[in-house]
């Protein structure tokens, strides 16, 4: 069978091999793929790997060879799973290989916000503090996060992980999870050392928490759920951060409420449209921190994530798929 990858640019920075996809299937490998060259490199391939190309309908209509779509993410929203049962199509994906890596960034996001790390490292680069009068300064103010509260949007392996660590820094923690009786014998930081883990209501959250964290999938549901009318009923000067999904951020809104002080802090890994727009209203909001869809990219969980493309893909063609997602 002939396969395509259509976006190795995003995964391999010089740093890893795909030779366990290589051996597997014969395939021809691409730096990049957009929406007008896909059904060029595409082709008459039976097998894509794909991360950020869309395959809707009209995608599965003008592929009649393909057979199997390999995700190379976790998140599958990209592609309409009705539509490629339809078409035939098996869909699979790549669960959990980034959790550790994903959950190490949202902790580095929320310490800049509130040790504001990089405010001060570049002030001090600047030279500010070799002309400063006294042995410190502090541009911002310093928020210490024991006794506060966490909002964690989103209750996977990632939001699991989450609330681990917020028990380590004694922070209280509510959770809103679609499914919360699924967990309803989570015990992992119930009231340790006098701090709280509760599930609770998306309104509670919101009103409780100092600091909102985004770690839920994009659905119709949650999709621009940090809005306007949500913000409204958070705490003054709460802190959001996101490395969810761009689409569950109302981003003129985030960026209006970052300017009134209404959100003192905000940071993303992710935007609505990516690569970023150069319109993209959080670009010059003020304490607003990007960093550029990195969160799943460390050494370790790119190496785990083509390990497990290339074990979905020899299952699919040995007749016994796994993390088939439609």
């Amino acid at each position: 069978m002939k396969a395509v990858y259509l976006e190795e640019a995003a995964v391999n920075n010089n740093d890893i091999s795909f030779e366990q996809i290589t051996s597997v299937v014969d395939t021809v490998i691409y730096d990049n793929t957009t929406e007008d060259d896909k059904y060029d490199h595409i082709g008459d391939a039976e097998i894509v790997f794909t991360n950020k190309v869309i395959f809707d309908e009209e995608t599965f209509d003008r592929l009649p060879n393909l057979k199997y779509v390999g995700v190379c993410a976790t998140g599958y929203n990209v592609v309409d799973t009705e539509a490629a049962k339809r078409h035939n199509v098996t869909v699979t994906n790549v669960p959990a290989y980034s959790t550790e890596s994903v959950v190490q960034l949202a902790w580095g996001l929320i310490m800049d916000c509130t040790s504001r790390i990089g405010v001060h490292d570049k002030s001090v680069h600047n030279g500010d503090w070799v002309k400063s009068e006294t042995f410190c300064y502090q541009l911002e103010s310093i928020i210490e996060l024991e006794g506060k509260t966490l909002g964690i949007v989103g209750y996977g392996n990632i939001g699991r992980r989450m609330a681990e660590i917020a028990a380590a820094f004694h922070m209280n923690v509510l959770v809103n999870t679609a499914h919360p009786d699924k967990y309803k014998d989570q015990t992992c930081c119930n009231t340790v050392g006098g701090y709280s883990f509760r599930f609770t209501g998306i309104d509670e959250l919101f009103e409780k928490s100092d600091i909102v964290s985004l770690h839920c999938p994009m659905t119709k549901e949650t999709d621009g759920i940090i809005c306007k009318e949500n913000i409204a009923k958070m705490k003054d000067e709460v802190i959001i951060i996101n490395v969810s999904r761009g689409g569950l951020v109302n981003e003129k809104d985030l960026a209006e409420a970052l300017i009134s002080g209404k959100v003192s802090r905000a940071a993303a890994d992710v935007v609505s449209i990516e690569p970023m727009k150069a319109d993209n209203p959080l670009l010059t909001a003020p304490n607003m921190t990007i960093t550029p869809h990195i969160a799943w990219a460390s050494l370790e969980a790119r190496k785990r994530l083509i390990d497990v493309v290339a074990g979905n893909v020899k299952a699919y063609l040995s007749g016994k798929p796994v993390n088939v997602v439609n």
